[in-house]
């Protein structure tokens, strides 16, 4: 692991989200830097690599597999990770508290008012 990714790990094993984090998961044929798997998601940690050449091409058909797949991707700058790695690992932890979209509960949503449960 790079040292971002280092830094970054020794905050998210130890968080009190209750959440547990996996690294380096294999993905299809991708291997995510982070992964949660009761949210499907994945962090990936962005160095200047990722701007150069066609790895921003290929970045872009990794992110459209894993949404295909139903996995949340969220890419952290490595810079922002060494400049504040307690600030990047408490904005993971701040998402991962509020996500934007909620799994459906099991059984789907209840009944508008009105509609007779069967």
């Amino acid at each position: 692991m790079s040292l971002p990714e280092v830094l970054l790990w020794q905050r998210l094993r130890g968080q009190a989200t209750g959440l547990k984090f996996r690294r380096q998961h294999p993905i299809g044929s991708y291997i995510a830097d982070f992964y949660c798997s009761s949210l499907k998601l994945v962090i990936e940690v962005d160095g200047e690599i990722h701007d150069r050449g066609d790895q921003p091409r290929r970045d872009a058909r990794r992110d459209a597999y894993m949404k295909e797949n139903g996995y949340q991707v969220v890419r952290i700058l490595a810079s922002d990770i060494l400049k504040d790695a307690e600030k990047a690992a408490a904005q993971i932890a701040s998402l991962v508290a509020s996500p934007l979209h909620h799994r459906p509960a099991a059984g789907g949503p209840p009944p508008r008012a009105g509609e007779d449960c069967q």
